[in-house]
């Protein structure tokens, strides 16, 4: 199962038990965030795509925690004018963990094997852009697609 949603301007599958940085929120660590921007969700090989969004479907989350990218810096320059700029900026994001998958009327969750409570160091820092962390083994990713 899994869905697609909205958020920041970008589009993001998600899948239940998914971290993931998106865009900042205005949420504390440990709340949680509904969102109702679903485009798209499959369930058991069947997909829906919503003409814009899918009616009454929904994905739930948690906020692990509130946290900067690495900075990008930005120089200009302005060849033979002696002109030269240095910038640096932190892009502010919102790490989420994917609780579930609200459509058709059902609650679509991770196994309970496969939640944990806490988040491993290692995820977190692996997670430098706003790629999904997956716990999934990647040759099992690979014989998918």
């Amino acid at each position: 199962m899994f869905a697609v949603i909205r958020t920041g301007g970008k589009q993001y599958r998600v899948t239940p038990n998914t971290v993931l940085k998106v865009e900042k929120l205005d949420a504390q660590a440990g709340g949680t965030i509904t969102f109702n921007d679903v485009l798209a969700v499959g369930i058991d090989g069947n997909l829906t795509i919503g003409s814009p969004l899918v009616i009454d479907a929904s994905v739930t989350a948690t906020v692990i925690a509130q946290d900067r990218l690495d900075k990008i810096i930005i120089f200009k320059k302005r060849r033979r004018q002696n002109s030269r700029r240095r910038n640096g900026h932190r892009q502010h994001v919102t790490v989420l963990r994917i609780a579930g998958i609200n459509a058709n009327g059902q609650t679509y969750t991770a196994p309970v094997a496969a939640q944990a409570d806490t988040i491993p160091p290692a995820a977190l820092d692996a997670a430098e852009s706003f790629a999904v962390i997956s716990g999934e083994n990647p040759a099992a990713v690979e014989t998918q697609a």
